[in-house]
């Protein structure tokens, strides 16, 4: 059992296996039709954004406010390897999550009310919304500016300091809106709002 735990690659190999076995044992019988897919993929889109909005909440509740308490000899631990393997992660979470979800809305068949907001859907409409935008700021924002705080593109002391401070703001928006993103998506499967 310990070797399981060892790897990464062997943990999550060995919860698939649990989850295929669950599926094979509870779920015989089950018609592989459209609810069943619908299920498999908003499964996906909440694995992914599990992904996502768990490092985002890492960033902000962990390693933001820890890293003045962290000695400077130690920092460049946390500059060039932490932040860097999390970041990666976390930019793909966030596609995976936002491709996931807009495959879930078009095989619901309320991808359309992403423009209308029409009721039932007004939840999800405001959920998508908010993941959108969270999605730009993770691409477009956030990882462009860490990428020039943590060194990896080379720009001089005082655009590294403005680029840091951008990052840090851009990912506190996101932890801000990731309440009420969180908030619309619970609501939908479970009539709020």
């Amino acid at each position: 059992m310990g070797a399981i735990f060892q790897s990464l690659g062997r943990t999550v190999t060995a919860g698939v296996v649990l989850v295929i076995i669950l599926a094979a044992t509870v779920g015989s019988g089950v018609n592989m039709d459209h609810a069943w897919g619908a299920f498999v993929m908003r499964w996906f889109h909440v694995l992914s954004g599990v992904m996502w909005i768990g490092l985002l909440w890492y960033f902000n509740f962990v390693q933001m406010p820890s890293m003045p308490k962290i000695p400077d000899e130690q920092k460049p631990a946390i500059g060039k390897v932490i932040a860097p393997a999390a970041l990666f992660w976390f930019r793909w979470a966030a596609l995976s999550t936002i491709v996931t979800g807009l495959l879930l809305a078009t095989m619901n068949g309320y991808v359309g009310n992403l423009f209308t907001f029409a009721r039932p859907f007004t939840a999800i409409a405001i959920g998508m919304w908010l993941g959108l935008i969270m999605a730009f700021n993770v691409w477009f924002i956030i990882w462009p500016n860490q990428k020039k705080a943590l060194g990896i593109v080379q720009v001089e002391a005082d655009a590294k300091a403005k680029a840091a401070r951008m990052a840090m703001l851009a990912s506190r928006f996101n932890t801000m809106f990731s309440i009420p993103m969180l908030y619309c998506m619970v609501a939908q499967q479970n009539g709020g709002l």
